[in-house]
């Protein structure tokens, strides 16, 4: 009887030291929305034992209760429950611990939840179970092939380019024509015209010619003649001991050697003008016409280099307002060729290629995640 009395005694004793080393860590009364789940975190030591109840207060199920250890070791885990009573868990590691409530009701749930914590020893009685939340880096691989250059490799490509290797400019005498053009009182009228046509163009595999320019002088009798003569001689001078292609006036007129001509200051004089065959028609008519230049002396000239003008036919009109004496006039037309020549060279020329090799590449990739700490 008497070792009876004292095994209760102990018995009670041990009881009463059990409740008294019982830690409260959160007694709460909830209502989970409908459709919707709340979760908790906390921390435990090492030894602890987990003491958890749960009760829904108005008698209706809640889908999903669930213990975790942090962050993805489920502990334990109830369906459709209406309450669960000193539900107990041994912590094997200190570390956080998430509670979850999911309601798939679409009207809320009023819950009742108590958490305790049995310490192992005196030494984690006082443990702080309350979390914090920090930013943990999490990095990951992204692993993929990649065609990477490991060398080069270099070829000579034998080729033939057309290169231009010679330029020749010449004069070419195109019109030279003593033109009479009667008086006013000549039954045959006292107008007359005269006209050229300039080269054309040529162009093929090796060669090509192209008209750049091309200038008329016009002029009346030996006064006009003479005045030519000088201007050659001008010209020679100037061009003497060169290898140049220009030997008349308006050779040299059109590559800038000189830019004017002496012109007479005596002498009888004529009308001219650079028209074209419709407006040439017009004029020998007696009609208004059109043209691309006019001039009226003893002699005149001018020069063209537009483009629309450097090929085709033209002609030169002349008249004499003179009542009974005819003129001679003298009409030249010079054009300035230009002649390209061309030939195929052969030269090599260094091809590189690259040689690839595939390779297997790890970029890392790195991502922010906050996460639950334990504040001890």
């Amino acid at each position: 009887m008497k070792y009876f009395v004292a095994f209760i005694l102990m018995g009670i004793c041990f009881k009463s030291n059990s409740q008294s080393s019982t830690v409260d860590v959160v007694e709460n009364t909830l209502k989970i929305s409908g459709l919707s789940e709340e979760v908790f975190y906390y921390g435990f030591a090492e030894g602890d034992q987990v003491v958890f109840s749960f009760e829904e207060l108005n008698g209706k199920e809640l889908k999903e209760v669930e213990i975790v250890e942090y962050p993805a070791s489920s502990k334990f885990m109830d369906y459709k429950t209406k309450k669960i009573e000193n539900k107990t868990l041994n912590v094997l590691r200190t570390g956080v611990y998430m509670f979850r409530f999911s309601n798939s009701a679409i009207t809320g749930r009023i819950c009742k939840i108590k958490i305790q914590r049995i310490p192992s020893s005196d030494k984690t009685k006082f443990f702080n179970t309350s979390i914090k939340w920090i930013n943990k880096p999490d990095t990951t691989w992204n692993v993929y092939t990649k065609d990477v250059v490991i060398g080069y490799d270099t070829l000579l490509v034998p080729k033939t380019k057309k290169e231009l290797i010679a330029t020749e400019l010449y004069e070419e005498l195109i019109l030279e024509k003593n033109e009479r053009v009667n008086s006013t009182m000549n039954s045959n009228g006292n107008k007359s015209a005269v006209f050229f046509t300039l080269p054309a163009s040529i162009s093929n595999e090796l060669n090509s010619q192209k008209v750049i320019g091309w200038a008329y002088w016009v002029g009346v009798g030996e006064e006009a003649n003479d005045a030519w003569k000088q201007n050659a001689q001008i010209v020679t001078s100037i061009v003497k001991g060169t290898a140049s292609y220009m030997m008349s006036p308006l050779g040299g007129l059109l590559a800038g050697k000189v830019t004017e001509l002496l012109l007479p200051k005596t002498g009888e004089d004529v009308s001219y003008a650079v028209v074209d065959e419709q407006n040439k028609s017009l004029f020998m008519q007696g009609a208004a016409y059109e043209g691309y230049d006019f001039g009226r002396g003893i002699a005149g000239y001018k020069k063209f280099t537009n483009r629309n003008m450097l090929s085709g036919t033209w002609h030169i009109v002349l008249s004499n307002d003179n009542v009974v004496t005819g003129i001679n006039t003298n009409v030249k037309v010079i054009a300035l060729i230009e002649k390209n020549k061309f030939e195929y060279r052969s030269y090599t020329e260094q091809k590189v290629t690259a040689r690839y090799a595939k390779q297997i590449m790890r970029d890392p990739v790195v991502k922010v995640n906050k996460v639950p700490v334990i504040i001890n």
